[in-house]
């Protein structure tokens, strides 16, 4: 039966809701592409199984190796898409991680997550986490996958994301600082247009997490202060985009950031003229190069 026959009980920016409890996406499922090796750059990657239950995997990009005791920073990134669209396997992030492994020469894992309705929130925050934890069980040498036992080196890690992705990085960085991440040293944390507490897809978001906590004052809608003086990491960048309706939650968290009495780096830069996620959609486009660029350098300074 076609849903457009049915009543509509909600809707929101990425998707509608009819009485009967079917959900319509307004946007087509992503194409995926498979792990593979870049002739260019020579970087490697291939896919992981994290846990079969839940179902947590991950694509890992590893750069050319010139010596087998080579030992590479690690980013560990989270991709975006509303917590219900894309994929750690999708073209534009499987580019965009070979990429930044190429220039920073750094190990990228890029997890992929449950997303809604399958697995409705939390299910992004905790596949996540989970996803991290597999990372650091590598600390001793003795992990499952290799290129992390061999090449990572776990005093040089970061977590980055985009959009929602930044959110989940924000949520991933407080754990650390709360829980801790034995063996791993959290250096930096990058979060591209994150999406935070303050716009017209909080109510998405709330539907799309049924065991919200405290309903818009969720601290991981919006962090409080107390969670933010928490971060486990050294240094922060965070990046907005002037056209962006996630502009001003993005400054938001910088400023509340800043006063929460954190004792870490945090720097902010902002795209003037693009919209949300812009460097995913033409990575040749010179400002997109330039956020790419920014977001290497902020990998490598360390």
């Amino acid at each position: 039966m076609a849903s457009n026959h049915s009543e509509i009980a909600q809707e929101f920016r990425f998707f509608r809701v009819y009485k009967d409890g079917r959900i319509d996406f307004f946007f087509p499922p992503c194409d995926k592409v498979p792990p593979s090796g870049d002739p260019v750059t020579g970087v490697l990657s291939k896919d992981v199984t994290v846990s079969s239950e839940p179902p947590v995997s991950a694509r890992i990009f590893i750069p050319k190796i010139t010596n087998p005791n080579q030992k590479f920073p690690l980013l560990f990134y989270v991709h975006g898409g509303g917590f219900s669209m894309l994929s750690a396997f999708a073209k534009q992030y499987h580019d965009f991680c070979t990429t930044v492994s190429a220039q920073a020469n750094a190990v990228v894992v890029s997890v992929e997550y449950g997303l809604f309705p399958d697995r409705p929130i939390p299910a992004c925050y905790e596949d996540s986490w989970a996803a991290l934890q597999w990372v650091a069980s590598h600390v001793g040498g003795n992990g499952p996958e290799p290129w992390l036992n061999d090449h990572a080196d776990f005093t040089r890690v970061f977590v980055g994301g985009d959009s929602a992705g930044g959110n989940i990085s924000h949520t991933l960085a407080f754990r650390v600082g709360s829980i801790g991440l034995p063996g791993v040293k959290l250096v930096g944390v990058t979060l591209v247009h994150p999406y935070f507490g303050g716009t017209e897809d909080d109510h998405m978001w709330l539907y799309m997490c049924p065991t919200n906590i405290g309903g818009l004052e969720d601290p991981r809608l919006k962090p409080p202060a107390q969670d933010l003086v928490r971060l486990g990491c050294e240094r922060l960048l965070i990046f907005v985009a002037e056209k962006d309706h996630l502009n001003v939650v993005g400054k938001n968290y910088y400023e509340e950031l800043k006063r929460s009495g954190w004792q870490g780096s945090a720097e902010i830069v902002e795209n003037f003229g693009e919209e949300h996620c812009f460097h995913l959609r033409n990575p040749s486009y010179e400002k997109a190069a330039e956020l790419t660029y920014k977001f290497v350098a902020f990998i490598i300074q360390h």
